[in-house]
């Protein structure tokens, strides 16, 4: 008996979220626990431990996990879905084809079974790290992105919880301890961080067209380089008209602003405020990220493969996982900046409240599962930004080296101006 694909996708979706969040949680339960039975250690050492515990579960756990998978259900299954054609389907487990998932595991394995072979004219020290170079700033970027905003440390007692957790406009207030366990490390402009970790890997690209010894390489690497510097340009410009209305640098601070209500019932969230910003951040994210219809660097018609044609085995695998991880690191900063990130309407730290704060809610959640449900909706968030770019890329056609230059210096650039200009205007009036 065959299982369906969607109810292979599903269990395999599910499972994911389910898996994501339930570790997540145990984590947390487990450190709730050890306080209480053992003795406490030494504050250095508990900081250390709970920081190598998120590190774990958000950047290896969700963004690996993600950045992998998307491998499948990204360059192969959603691509076999919109050209209509038929995905990765003959590797089987006792029978069964699971959505093409043996496939996954194989190219795993064959990553780490093949030779690696280095030219004998290229520079080894830098050929080896270049990957590296690629693939650290798309993974240290997540340090300051956060899931949730701090956790409340409440009794068990429902009513003394609610006390304690006072549900509150745009979100509750906490009367006790709080803890942040659901952001790596707390930067007060988080944004500024998250955009010079990230510029690093324009040098990655570039060392790796250089190193290779090859014309093609470097001209992959070059075409690299121009494309993420000129793409950096309005890709920063587009935030500054958000920036002046957030008044602030930190992520979780945005959220809170994103929190409130227009009219009591419209979220406030940076698409609603910023739509042409959203447009032009999102679209010069894609070209940061080197996929297509912007993958002139790596455009197989002219540069065979552009910057990595002399990289095989595990060092193509961090290339191409490196590529996936600043997809998924995209989808995460426009989940925060203009999606509200772990926020969901009319969702307080008691319940849901339809009709206003004033009274009881409309539906009453425990705080454990309010913490969980906004946990999933910011994962979900990420997942469905992840999944637009990739619908893009399938859907739109390569663009010529000038077209994609022509694009960021005479389109995105102005535009990016305007919308600074007259957000400027309307901040000054209003």
């Amino acid at each position: 008996m065959r299982i369906p694909n969607w109810l292979a996708l599903t269990l395999i979706i599910g499972a994911i979220f389910l898996g994501a969040v339930g570790a997540m949680w145990g984590a947390i339960e487990a450190v709730a626990l050890a306080a209480t039975l053992l003795p406490a250690p030494p504050e250095p050492f508990a900081t250390i431990g709970v920081i190598v515990a998120k590190i774990g579960l958000i950047v290896f756990g969700f963004v690996m996990g993600l950045a992998s998978l998307m491998t499948l259900f990204g360059d192969r299954k959603q691509s076999a879905r919109i050209q209509n054609r038929l995905g990765p389907n003959q590797a089987q487990f006792f029978g069964q084809s699971l959505i093409g998932l043996p496939h996954f595991i194989a190219d795993g394995i064959k990553m780490v079974l093949k030779e690696d072979v280095v030219p004998d004219d290229a520079n080894k020290l830098l050929h080896t790290a270049a990957p590296a170079l690629m693939l650290i700033p798309a993974l240290v970027g997540w340090a300051a992105v956060p899931f949730m905003d701090y956790y409340c440390h409440a009794p068990s007692d429902p009513e003394a919880a609610r006390m304690a957790i006072q549900a509150s406009y745009p979100f509750e207030v906490c009367k006790t301890q709080t803890s942040n366990y659901f952001q790596i490390m707390h930067v007060n402009s988080g944004l500024l961080f998250a955009f010079a970790i990230v510029s690093i890997e324009v040098y990655g690209n570039a060392i790796a067209g250089w190193a290779s010894n090859n014309k093609y390489s470097l001209l992959g690497g070059i075409r690299a380089a121009a494309q993420m510097i000129s793409y950096e340009v309005s890709l920063g410009l587009s935030l500054a008209g958000i920036l002046m209305i957030y008044g602030t640098l930190d992520f979780r601070e945005m959220v809170v602003h994103q929190a409130e209500l227009a009219w009591g019932w419209l979220p406030l969230w940076g698409v609603v405020v910023q739509p042409l910003a959203f447009f032009l951040f999102f679209l010069a994210g894609m070209a940061e990220t080197k996929r297509a219809p912007f993958d002139l660097p790596e455009g197989e018609s002219e540069l065979v493969a552009g910057f990595f044609t002399e990289y095989s085995t595990m060092k193509f695998g961090v290339i191409q996982v490196a590529d996936y991880a600043a997809t998924v690191f995209l989808g995460g900063l426009t989940a925060v900046i203009f999606f509200g990130g772990w926020h969901v309407p009319f969702l307080y730290a008691d319940g849901f409240y339809f009709g206003g704060l004033a009274g009881e809610p409309t539906l009453s959640l425990p705080y454990h599962l309010v913490v969980a449900t906004r946990l999933v909706a910011m994962c979900f968030k990420i997942v469905v930004l992840v999944w637009l770019q990739f619908m893009l890329r399938w859907t739109l056609p390569r663009f010529r080296y000038d077209q994609v230059m022509m694009l960021g210096w005479k389109v995105l650039l102005p535009a990016a101006l305007a919308n600074l200009l007259i957000t400027a205007l309307i901040v000054s009036i209003f």
